[in-house]
Order: C-alpha cells, then sequence, then structure tokens
C-alpha cells in the first residue's frame, strides 16, 4: 500500500485530471503537470505545475489550459487542419490563432463552465505578454488579435483587459478588410471544413493570400472517394459495352452534381476514361485516386526530407520558462558578463555612429533662398554689396532596415560562447534600435538528444531506410522584430537555461530565418548567423549520408545568395565557415565574437561597397 501523499495539491491534480479526461471524450489520455510549457500530443496532455501552494492564479491557469487543450483535443480534426493550414508566414500564424478560437468557442457553446475558466488563462497570458501596456498597432500581433476578435463575435463574451486591448487595436482593420465575411462565421463556428475555408478567404481578404499555397478543394478527397467508388461499381461488369456506361454516366443525380460542380464532372470522366483504357488490369477494390504529392518541405532542395514534422515546434522564449526564471537567469548572465559589457557597449557606440554618420543630414550652401547662413554673414559685413547667403538642409537617403540574429543553441555552444552571443545580440538590439532598424533574434536548436520522438515514431514504422531529418526542432524566437527590447530583455536569459542547448540543423533554421525575413515590408533585410560548427545531428546522420545535413546547409546558403532578397552574413566560432557563406568571418577566440559581430554589422551598412568587401574579407566587390 502506497503512502498517502502529503502535498495538498494532490487532490485537486486528481480531480484536474479526470474532468479533463472526460471533457476530451478519451480515458486513455495521459495527463501531466510540468514546468514545460503546456502541449497537447495525440495521447498525451501537458499542463502546468501546480507548487504546493496553490495559489488562485496557479488554479485558475490550470484549469483554464486544461479546458483548452481538452477542447482542442476533442473538437479539432489533425487531417483536416493539415490540408487546410498554410505552410508558413503569417497566414499560417492567423489560420492557427483563428482555429484554436474556434474550438474554445465551441467548447464555450456547448460546455459554458470552460468560458470563464479559458477567460482567466487569456488574461494571464496577456499580462505575461504585456498586452496590456501595447498602444501602438505595429506592436500588437495581427495573429493574435484575430484569434481574439473571433472568439469574441462568437460567444459574445467581453475578452480580460490585456486581450481586450490587443483585439481593439486591430479590430478596425479586420472588419474593414474582412467585410461581410465575418457575418458567415456563425454558421462555419461547429464544422471544421467549413470554417477552414472561412478562415482562408478572410486571411485573403486580410492582404496574406499570396502565403495560402494551393487551393485544398481543387481535389476533394470526399469526390475522389465517390467517384472511385463508382468505378469499383461499374468495373467488375466491364463488358466493352461504352453506350450503357454513357447512359449511367448521364443519370439525373450525376447531371444535378455536373451542374453544381463542373470540376467534379470532369475529375469523373478523366478516370472513366482511364477505367476503359486499363479494362484488363483488376483495381484493387477500395483503392482512390492517389493525392497530389505533399509540398517540398525545403525551397532550396525538393529532395530533401523529413520523416516526421508534427513534434517540431516554433516557439517564444517566453514559452518556454516562467517569468522568474527568466529574470532569474538573466541576471545569471548580467553578472556573469559585467566584465565584457564596457567593450560590447564602446563597440555598439561605434557601430552607431557609423550608422548616424550615414542617418545624418548634410546642407547645400549658397542657395537663394532657405534657412540664413549665419557663417558666412562676415562676408556680408566687409562688403554690404555681397548677396546674403542661405542653406538648405537635405535628407540622407538611408532604407528602412530589419536585421534577424540568428544563434545556434546547440550543445558545444554551452558555457562562455553561448553567454557572449545572448550579450553581443543583446547589446546590439539595443544599439540597432536607437537608430530605428528593427531587430530579430532567433535560436535554433532540437527538442531531444537522439531524436526525441520522431525517432521513437520511426522505429515503430519498421525503421524504414533514409528516412531524411530524424529529430525534434526546437525554433525559438527571442524577440521578434516589431517587439521593443525593453519587453523582451528578460528572454535572453533563456540560452543559460540548462539542458536548452543540444543538436543544431543548421539548413532548416537559416530557411526558417530567411521566410521570416521576406515576409518583412523593410525595403533592406539582413540576416545574419552565428555558428560554431558544421550542422550535427546524431540521430539523422546514423541512418542518412553522412553529408545529408551539411549539403542541405550549403543548398539553403545557395539558394539565399542567389535571390539576394536577404543580405546574409555569418560568424564562426572556431569554425572556418568562410567555405560556406560568401560573406562570413571566423574567429578563434570566443572574446573577438563581440567586435566581429560590430564590425560584420557597420561593413554591411557601410556606403562605400569597396570598404564592405574590404572588411568582410572579400576579394570581389558586392
Amino acid at each position: 500500500m502506497s503512502p498517502k501523499s502529503d502535498n495538498p495539491a494532490d487532490p485537486f491534480k486528481k480531480a484536474l485530471t479526470e474532468a479533463t479526461k472526460v471533457m476530451a471524450d478519451d480515458r486513455e489520455l495521459n495527463v501531466s503537470f510540468s514546468v514545460d510549457p503546456p502541449g497537447l500530443s495525440p495521447d498525451s496532455l501537458r499542463l502546468p505545475q501546480v507548487s504546493r501552494r496553490m495559489t488562485a492564479e496557479e488554479v485558475l491557469l490550470a484549469r483554464g489550459t486544461a479546458d483548452a487543450l481538452a477542447l482542442r483535443h476533442r473538437y479539432h480534426d489533425a487531417a483536416v487542419n493539415a490540408r487546410y493550414q498554410p505552410q508558413a508566414g503569417i497566414a499560417r500564424d492567423l489560420y492557427d490563432a483563428m482555429e484554436g478560437a474556434r474550438v474554445e468557442a465551441v467548447g464555450a457553446k456547448r460546455m459554458p463552465g470552460t468560458a470563464g475558466n479559458i477567460d482567466a488563462k487569456i488574461g494571464a497570458e496577456a499580462r505575461r505578454k504585456g498586452y496590456d501596456q501595447i498602444r501602438d498597432k505595429a506592436d500588437a500581433p495581427l495573429a493574435v488579435a484575430a484569434g481574439y476578435l473571433i472568439r469574441h463575435l462568437a460567444t459574445g463574451r467581453d475578452l480580460p483587459g490585456g486581450a481586450d486591448n490587443v483585439m481593439e487595436l486591430w479590430r478596425g482593420f479586420i472588419e474593414e478588410m474582412g467585410g461581410d465575411r465575418l457575418e458567415g462565421l456563425t454558421e462555419a463556428l461547429h464544422d471544421q471544413k467549413s470554417f477552414a475555408r472561412f478562415t482562408r478567404e478572410l486571411i485573403r481578404d486580410l492582404g496574406y493570400g499570396d502565403q495560402l499555397g494551393d487551393d485544398p478543394d481543387m481535389e476533394d478527397p470526399d469526390q475522389e472517394d465517390e467517384a472511385s467508388e463508382e468505378e469499383d461499381d461499374q468495373q467488375p461488369d466491364s463488358t466493352g459495352e461504352d453506350e450503357d456506361q454513357e447512359e449511367g454516366e448521364s443519370s439525373p443525380e450525376q447531371s444535378q452534381d455536373q451542374q453544381q460542380d463542373q470540376s467534379q464532372a470532369q475529375v469523373s470522366m478523366d478516370e472513366q476514361a482511364e477505367a476503359e483504357d486499363a479494362e484488363e488490369q483488376e483495381m484493387p477494390e477500395g483503392e482512390a485516386p492517389q493525392d497530389p504529392p505533399p509540398p517540398a518541405i525545403s525551397d532550396a532542395d525538393p529532395n530533401y526530407t523529413v520523416f516526421e514534422t508534427r513534434h517540431d515546434e516554433e516557439i517564444g522564449a517566453e514559452d518556454l520558462a516562467e517569468p522568474a526564471e527568466l529574470e532569474r537567469l538573466r541576471a545569471y548572465l548580467d553578472q556573469q558578463l559585467d566584465p565584457l559589457k564596457g567593450a560590447v557597449s564602446r563597440l555598439a557606440n561605434k557601430l552607431q555612429r557609423r550608422l548616424q554618420a550615414q542617418q545624418n543630414r548634410s546642407w547645400e550652401f549658397d542657395r537663394e533662398e532657405g534657412i540664413l547662413d549665419a557663417g558666412r554673414l562676415a562676408r556680408v559685413v566687409a562688403n554690404p554689396t555681397t548677396p546674403l547667403s542661405f542653406k538648405v538642409e537635405k535628407d540622407t537617403e538611408f532604407r528602412d532596415t530589419v536585421v534577424t540574429l540568428l544563434i545556434d543553441n546547440s550543445g558545444s555552444m554551452r558555457g562562455r560562447p553561448i553567454s557572449i552571443a545572448a550579450i553581443c545580440a543583446d547589446v546590439l538590439a539595443r544599439t540597432l534600435e536607437r537608430c530605428q532598424v528593427k531587430v530579430e533574434i532567433l535560436g535554433f536548436t532540437t527538442r531531444a538528444w537522439k531524436g526525441g520522438q520522431s525517432r521513437e515514431d520511426w522505429l515503430a514504422a519498421g525503421r524504414p531506410p533514409l528516412p531524411g531529418r530524424l529529430n525534434d526542432l526546437r525554433h525559438i524566437v527571442y524577440k521578434r522584430a516589431d517587439a521593443p527590447w525593453r519587453r523582451t530583455r528578460d528572454n535572453l536569459g533563456l540560452m543559460m537555461k540548462e539542458g536548452l542547448l543540444k543538436e543544431n540543423i543548421d539548413g532548416e533554421a537559416l530557411e526558417w530565418a530567411h521566410r521570416r525575413l521576406l515576409a518583412r515590408r523593410e525595403a533592406r533585410k539582413v540576416l545574419m548567423v552565428i555558428s560554431d560548427g558544421a550542422p550535427v545531428d546524431d540521430s539523422t546522420l546514423s541512418v542518412n549520408p553522412a553529408n545529408y545535413l551539411e549539403k542541405h546547409l550549403r543548398d539553403v546558403i545557395a539558394m539565399v545568395e542567389k535571390r539576394k532578397a536577404v543580405e546574409l552574413a555569418a560568424i564562426g566560432i572556431g569554425h572556418d565557415v568562410t567555405r560556406y557563406y560568401d560573406r562570413a568571418v571566423t574567429i578563434t577566440d570566443v572574446d573577438q565574437l563581440a567586435g566581429a559581430m560590430t564590425e560584420q554589422l557597420a561593413s554591411l551598412f557601410d556606403a562605400d561597397p569597396r570598404k564592405r568587401a574590404r572588411v568582410l574579407g572579400i576579394n570581389r566587390v558586392v
């Protein structure tokens, strides 16, 4: 007989676990409590940890998170989602946010008790992310606001303060662009497929239709299955009597279907023609026409494959640790690198002066009108017949710019390298922000050593050969480009978190950062990569060619440099990255990182291309 637990939170956890299973309609669901971010997989659900103190905030957050995830488990179809979901970009963020709102709204209508709990969860998240302090629409994420608006319109409930603030900042824009589309929300709410179509159309109205990809309804699996069943019914009795078959195809029911959907009729006719050409070949019963091949994982290399993507995650740093832990880690980072901050700050000031030198205004002298040039009044005093001299202020062109710092978060960066990378990124972000240059800070690693859940799925599938990338990606957003530095300062402390740094798959991370930059509106886009080695993932390399990840990295770099939409530079720490990147520098001592980052950025902004090439160590002028 096991001893009775003395943790006062255990009865609450047990009751919440049972209630969650009932709400999810899955008695086999595994419910756990963890300090890791809440999450949901097909057979398990992870909730926030509840301490012995059982504060009201902890209890409400756990209940709200449990309700939200349970409702998603019950009312969300992963297959439908995968079919209609955009591949990436803001369109995907909008789609995911609105689908999450749909699930919660459906649950609130059918189980009203969940609404208050989820409100508490939304309020806690809004406070943690500082949504109540945002005053400018540019600082509020559009996708989050769209999700809030869908939930508000579907349930009629007021949102918590911070969430309401974000929604109202974007509400006018969404309602203006969406037009009458939002009036169809109620009809589409309870059918995920109908809501997915509604969502895609709304995304198109908002101006992100180019990120939606191909229309998934061009070939409807339901229609193809019906056509396949008709083929199976006809083929066993096929005697070559084409006229009888044509009469069957022109029955009143099918004629009506053709009038309703001409494209479906065309598909059926094409399939019938194929069946007539292959009458002597027996078609396996129930076999449906093959779906079109899935889109390529990589734009750089269509042959690059991934065994499983559903375990990958793109996550904000604030979602990987509690605010108190982030604050503690940031304090540790500041304390550890206090002697270095002075040198880094001096280099940052040097960068700022070089940027401001290009942004500073200049004067045109000896003009007939403008501002009186006081410096030349002495000529007038000496010779009264000399005309007055005027000057005109002239703006120097300086294109609006966004810079992304992509930092390797692999295990080999542990210790001083990752500490210096974090503090340099922090100081440079502040410096560039003062010069009106937006900065995004990203990190990349994997969720597990030795393959994680992807490898487990591969083993369960019988170890198929050449599975492609075989680990669970973790792409971390430390600072979004539109987020002010003061709100994300503590996030960089996450790099000090024990157990965060694992393996590195550079090619996919670089392509991810590149896609994020392409979605930006700035005229100039700069991407700087900081890494200490070639891509390494033991699980992937053990079952694929030895150069599999390195080849993909080279292909991605070649694609980025060929397209020239983004200026790419790299810094290698003790590793020669010049064999990969055109613009690159290798440092042998991690203490040189601050200077290298500053010089690289300064050279990218330098107006003189010859000087830029000389600093970057490039023989040719770019």
